[in-house]
């Protein structure tokens, strides 16, 4: 059976710590939380649960903070939380079962998130992201905001699922942030950044610069026009609306900013 360190990265989540470790401590066999600068009892709380607590410096990148992360991590694969993430009892049986059938040559398990809820509390919103990562140097986060380990190798989708539950509201502003100094220092947003820095762009009604050319290579920019088409063209098809048109990112953008004008 694989065994399975949890990497957190957290600062001043006393309010939401607790809750997630409790949910899901008794499932991994090994649990890493660094800490990027807390003024409130996180690191206090942490502690109570692990004897692997670090403080790491933050810098404005997700993607470094969770990598150091990683790199703290023993056991053969790593599995990422944010402090406000939690398994619910109804999904600790299959987690469970999926330790003890997973087959030796994954790389990738990719499970639900469920990030919105209705007024019953069940989930409106979900899509998968990567939640056990093979621990080895191949897989590295990239991506200062909106970070991702890109999905290489085998990969097993489980119909497993985390909830996000935030309690408190966080720095509608940061992500924003940390792009303009990204670009402020002469950095290239790749594909994948140029849409959410777009899209925070758009959050922010600067519909103006969200719809215009963002920085990057030449190449990229007729790429962008197809950022996310692919995706959305099938699940119209899972729809049942396969002739529908997708457009392109910007384009989407651009009739959002017309409709609301």
């Amino acid at each position: 059976m694989p065994t399975i360190s949890l990497c957190m990265i957290v600062k001043n989540e006393e309010l939401h710590l607790a809750r997630c470790l409790d949910s899901v401590a008794e499932l991994v066999d090994e649990i890493i939380v660094v800490d990027t600068g807390s003024t409130d009892r996180t690191i206090e709380i942490a502690s109570e649960y692990t004897s692997k607590v670090y403080s790491y410096p933050w810098k404005d990148d997700f993607s470094d903070a969770r990598n150091y992360s990683f790199s703290k991590a023993s056991m053969d694969y790593c599995m990422w939380m944010d402090a406000d993430d939690i398994l619910k009892d109804t999904e600790k049986e299959k987690f469970l079962n999926l330790k003890q059938t997973l087959q030796p040559d994954t790389d990738i398990v990719m499970m639900k998130y469920n990030t919105a809820f209705d007024e019953a509390g069940k989930p409106s919103f979900s899509y998968f992201r990567e939640r056990w990562i093979r621990n080895c140097s191949k897989y590295r986060w990239v991506g200062a905001v909106h970070e991702v380990v890109p999905p290489v190798g085998r990969l097993v989708y489980s119909d497993i699922a985390i909830s996000h539950k935030k309690m408190r509201a966080w720095d509608p502003d940061r992500n924003l942030r940390i792009y303009r100094k990204l670009l402020a220092e002469g950095k290239t947003l790749d594909l994948r950044q140029q849409y959410y820095y777009g899209r925070e762009l758009y959050y922010h009604k600067q519909y103006e610069e969200a719809v215009s050319e963002q920085p990057g290579q030449p190449e990229q920019q007729e790429q962008m026009e197809q950022l996310g088409q692919p995706e959305q063209q099938e699940q119209m098809e899972q729809l049942g609306q396969p002739g529908q048109q997708v457009l392109p990112v910007r384009e989407q953008l651009f009739r959002l900013h017309q409709a609301f004008r």
